[in-house]
């Protein structure tokens, strides 16, 4: 039971309510001189946050929206910097890189958020995952508004808490408002905390301007989180006052509404609560004076700091976290005997696994089954249920939990069933995953694998190359393995890259192609390209399947007397130039070739950067040879003569051969 709270307990505590509440006026004051252009109010409802970081210990994670400045300033948070932060002056937290509360500082165990609703709820199951794996009774605890638990990440967070009872707490803060939407138009139900028993985890509706009941209903969902006994979901009711943000105004809100709830203002309730107990209000008034005088001076001080600037250098330096160099393959040899692409894949997955405790798979099917491919066909048994777990059909799910993993100090390693669905977690990768290093400093080492591609007769949902979604991206690494070997090699330095890291890997090549694979521990640095085959009168770009075509293309035109240099890619992002641009030097043409649609294709971004970098080198035009423009037919025969690129490969050539 906890201990009986002190006179100095309740006053530590309504100093705490007054912290953000200071900050709020201040704010609000700065708003209306024009020296501040935005601010997300969370006015009248820090008892919520203040509550939850008071209920929490240290050891705790926490996860913040807009409206939750109360947990940065009761964590401890220091003051000069985060104003600074909240004002986009130099010496805040995220070098300029981003607003408000969209940062994590792990020294404190917050992890802010990102703009996309939910998102970060599934990190949280990830974070908790980590104390669960790491033997620690840390819990995690997340916060979104009533409006997002439309979301799909809600959902699927609540789920994968629930399946793997992990020690999450979900905090929904009703505030009434989704932007101007009344909660009403958005939900068909009033209690949100009703959606815990489709879970199979407590829900409770609390008063979130209750500081005291919020403390004490929270602490009972952490102490229930540390026994083991799983997640809880807890409906903070309160009402926003102000507007989604202070420009937009709450012309919307119905008169009277929101004087009726400034009645049930937090602060004003526990600051009655204490006089009736017997606290002196001078003593309560000296705390208002002194938090207020605080909060103006930093506020003050921060403005007069110089606006964030940058040079493109710095900028870039910062997009990906420095990656270790692959270690020497000096001393290793060849296997005699033809080793499959899919087994030199495992091996590689096999190796890191081995080398390295806080590497671990997740996906659908991939533990007893072994994934559909079978590619980790028997891992479970070899390393155990925590390092090998079957996801729920939940991508998005899957891969913020591996952002909360990675934060923690893990190497997730997530498959795709198929590449065709990462469409269903695209936020969590190209918003989440993607941005966290450069936007506040945090490795992010979560490699995702994705078996894509045609070929097999799979049709359109089941047969596509979606590379290039992902080249445009800063801060995602892409990975295409054409050979057992480096098939071997390209995962293992994923896995170890401190970045977040798509290995496409195709499918067809799984089973039907063969080549000798270095034994023992393998690693191939990314980055780098391979020059396969050597020639004199084409160079030949390509990555994946595109590298078998390439061969026997090139072994037809030796026939007609011209020699082709295939180069495979091996690495999208980033992409060797340099070894394009020499082999281009020395052919003077070019032909860029992928079995992804040509319109928009990766081709299309190394002929450019040729056509630019090496022009007068070249002898005839950059030519691009794609799939056609349609979705993959289920029809083998269809897909050979219209879609594929292999079909058009061969006239390609001898155009730019001609030329």
């Amino acid at each position: 039971m906890p201990r009986p709270l002190t006179e100095a307990d309740r006053l530590a505590r309504y100093r705490a309510l007054r912290v953000p509440r200071a900050v709020e006026d201040k704010m609000l004051r700065l708003i209306r001189q024009n020296r501040l252009s935005k601010w997300f109010s969370g006015y009248g409802q820090e008892a919520i946050a203040v509550g939850c970081a008071l209920a929490a210990e240290e050891r705790d994670w926490l996860l913040p929206m807009h409206r939750n400045l109360g947990l940065w300033t009761t964590r401890g948070v220091p003051l000069r910097p985060l104003f600074c932060q909240l004002m986009g002056r130099e010496g805040g937290f995220t070098k300029g890189r981003d607003r408000t509360f969209h940062f994590g500082l792990p020294e404190k165990r917050i992890v802010g958020m990102i703009s996309h609703l939910a998102a970060m709820l599934p990190v949280a199951d990830g974070l908790g995952l980590a104390a669960q794996l790491r033997g620690d009774d840390a819990v995690a605890i997340a916060f979104t508004g009533e409006g997002a638990t439309r979301e799909g990440d809600f959902h699927e967070a609540l789920n994968l808490a629930a399946v793997w009872t992990l020690p999450v707490v979900f905090v929904v803060e009703n505030n009434g408002y989704g932007l101007s939407t009344p909660t009403a138009d958005a939900l068909p139900v009033e209690d949100i905390a009703d959606a815990a028993a489709g879970y199979g985890m407590p829900g409770e509706v609390v008063d979130g301007n209750d500081l005291d009941t919020v403390i004490a209903v929270v602490d009972d969902a952490i102490r229930r989180a540390r026994r083991g006994e799983g997640p809880t979901l807890l409906e903070m009711k309160t009402f926003r006052v102000r507007g989604h943000e202070e420009a937009s105004g709450t012309r919307y809100v119905p008169d009277g509404l929101i004087t009726e709830w400034s009645r049930r203002d937090p602060i004003d309730r526990y600051r009655e609560r204490l006089v009736e107990s017997g606290v002196d209000p001078a003593g309560l008034d000296r705390i208002d004076a002194e938090v207020a005088a605080e909060i103006e001076e930093v506020a003050e001080w921060a403005l007069t700091q110089p606006e964030v600037t940058s040079t493109p250098e710095r900028e870039a330096a910062d997009v990906f976290a420095p990656s270790k160099p692959a270690p020497s393959p000096a001393g290793r040899t060849l296997v005699e005997d033809d080793v499959r692409f899919i087994d030199a894949l495992s091996a590689g997955l096999a190796d890191a696994l081995d080398a390295d405790d806080t590497t671990l798979l997740m996906g659908q099917d991939v533990a007893d089954y072994g994934g559909v491919f079978k590619v980790t066909a028997g891992f479970a048994e070899r390393f155990g249920a925590d390092r090998v777990r079957n996801t729920p059909i939940i991508e998005s799910g899957a891969l913020g939990c591996a952002l909360g993993l990675a934060v923690d100090g893990y190497r997730p390693v997530v498959e795709m069933q198929y590449a065709d669905f990462i469409t269903c977690g695209f936020n969590q990768i190209v918003n989440n995953l993607a941005t966290t290093h450069y936007r506040w400093g945090v490795p992010v080492p979560v490699t995702i694998r994705a078996p894509f591609g045609g070929g097999i007769g799979a049709g359109p949902f089941h047969s596509q190359s979606p590379e290039a979604w992902f080249c445009h991206v800063p801060g995602l690494k892409v990975v295409v393995p054409a050979t057992p070997a480096d098939a071997k090699g390209l995962i293992r330095s994923a896995i170890e890259d401190d970045n977040p890291v798509l290995v496409f890997e195709h499918k067809a090549l799984y089973r039907s192609l063969r080549g000798p694979v270095p034994t023992g521990e393998h690693w191939v640095e990314l980055g780098h390209a391979r020059v396969v085959r050597e020639g004199a009168d084409l160079t030949l770009v390509t990555w994946g399947v595109g590298v078998q075509w390439a061969l026997d293309l090139a072994g037809v035109l030796a026939d007609e007397g011209a020699e082709v240099e295939v180069v495979d890619l091996r690495t999208l992002v980033p992409w060797d130039r340099e070894r394009v641009l020499a082999s281009v030097r020395k052919t003077n043409r070019l032909l860029v070739l992928h079995e992804a649609g040509r319109t928009g294709g990766f081709g299309g971004e190394v002929a450019a950067e040729v056509a630019e970098a090496a022009f007068v080198h070249l002898d005839a035009p950059p030519v691009r040879v794609g799939g056609a423009d349609l979705p993959i037919p289920f029809s083998k025969a269809i897909e050979a003569d219209v879609y594929s690129a292999q079909a058009r490969l061969l006239g390609a050539a001898r155009r730019v051969l001609a030329f």
